[in-house]
């Protein structure tokens, strides 16, 4: 294997640089908020409708 000198480093393109271990940690956090805020309407809008709704 030869070293690249350092024009040809400068002209390496590809990747992934999108892709990293933060963006997937943030988008798996989003999906499970989003699955989260769903339960909690699903609950109540069920509790609302069969009249199961608790006094505060």
């Amino acid at each position: 294997m030869r070293e690249l000198k350092d024009k040809e480093l400068m002209n390496i393109e590809g990747g992934a640089n999108w892709l990293t271990a933060s963006f997937l940690n943030a988008a798996a956090r989003v999906m499970n908020t989003l699955i989260d805020a769903g339960r909690s309407l699903g609950s109540a809008i069920r509790r609302a409708f069969s009249g199961k709704v608790c006094s505060v």
